[in-house]
């Protein structure tokens, strides 16, 4: 191509909407859970931002009310999506008996640490050990190894709930994934191309955010227990929490206050309701719900 000389990119707005409902993360998909909300920046949108919105209340009927950019996707050589993809990651409560959300943990089984790690040990351990082998360069090999150990939280390393995006990408680099053409794919439910790793760049995020900022409150209802909320941050950080460390975590930071009312469906001694304290509402830079220690099982 010569100097100054154009061309048209395809593009798309894709949209990561997350919930919590039921100790289970759930993410907003169309096209019977192959793909996430997505359509073209038009002219009548003012925004990109506006853009995204627009579509994923057409495909979906949910009106967004968090939501930041996430990432820019531009790989041409990469499934046959658009060249440009710019994601969003939005927040929001999910109503019951929606069908089009689909849990986490459908499309990345692994992530879910809260029933055990039998997925990571019997099944891609060993599949990662394999393709680690299977290059005749020592040292390639070895570096093959140790990242495949650090990303999995193998060989005695420790786990990082926010390298989720790492994951896939490990896994679709060594070819284990649908996505990149595997016959003997690992478990988990595949997408569109793009989809499950920018799903997989949501969850990282959020992992992330929920350590200095106090999003998880956008997830919950407007009065909750702290037995919920500590159930909504393990349904995301896909990890079980030490509870006295996580509740005295969140009295150090001031993030709750009494609401004066008691939560009546508990089935045992009425549980004590707390709100979001209004002033870190109003400064939501503020420091947020920091992940304690997990609960060594």
């Amino acid at each position: 191509m010569s100097a100054g000389q154009s061309y048209l990119v395809s593009g798309n707005l894709v949209a990561v909407i997350t919930a919590v409902r039921d100790a289970m993360p759930y993410v907003l998909t169309t096209g019977g859970g192959t793909t996430l909300p997505a359509g073209p920046l038009q002219r009548s949108h003012r925004s990109m931002q506006e853009g995204m919105r627009a579509w994923v209340l057409r495909q979906t009927g949910c009106e967004l009310g968090y939501i930041e950019q996430l990432y820019t996707f531009a790989d041409r050589n990469r499934g046959s999506g658009p060249a440009l993809e710019v994601s969003y990651l939005g927040l929001t409560t999910m109503e019951p008996g929606a069908e089009a959300w689909r849990s986490w943990y459908e499309f990345f089984p692994w992530e879910d640490r809260r029933d055990g790690t039998v997925v990571v040990e019997e099944i891609i351990a060993p599949a990662l050990g394999r393709w680690a082998e299977e290059t005749t360069d020592g040292d390639a090999g070895e570096g093959r190894r140790v990242r495949c150990e650090a990303a999995f939280g193998l060989a005695g390393r420790p786990w990082h709930p926010d390298m989720a995006l790492a994951r896939y990408e490990l896994l679709y680099e060594a070819g284990l994934v649908p996505e990149a053409g595997a016959e003997d794919p690992v478990p988990g439910r595949p997408m569109t191309p793009h989809h499950r790793r920018i799903l997989a760049s949501g969850i990282a995020r959020l992992r992330s955010k929920i350590q200095y900022q106090p999003v998880i409150f956008e997830l919950l209802p407007k009065t909750f227990t702290l037995s919920g909320l500590q159930t909504a941050v393990e349904a995301i950080a896909g990890q079980e929490l030490h509870t006295q460390n996580f509740r005295r975590l969140v009295a150090q930071q001031q993030l709750v206050e009494d609401s004066g009312q008691v939560a009546s469906s508990t089935g045992g001694r009425p549980a004590k309701l707390v709100r979001f304290r209004r002033r870190v509402l109003d400064e939501r830079a503020a420091a947020g719900t920091k992940l304690p220690i997990p609960r060594v099982k």
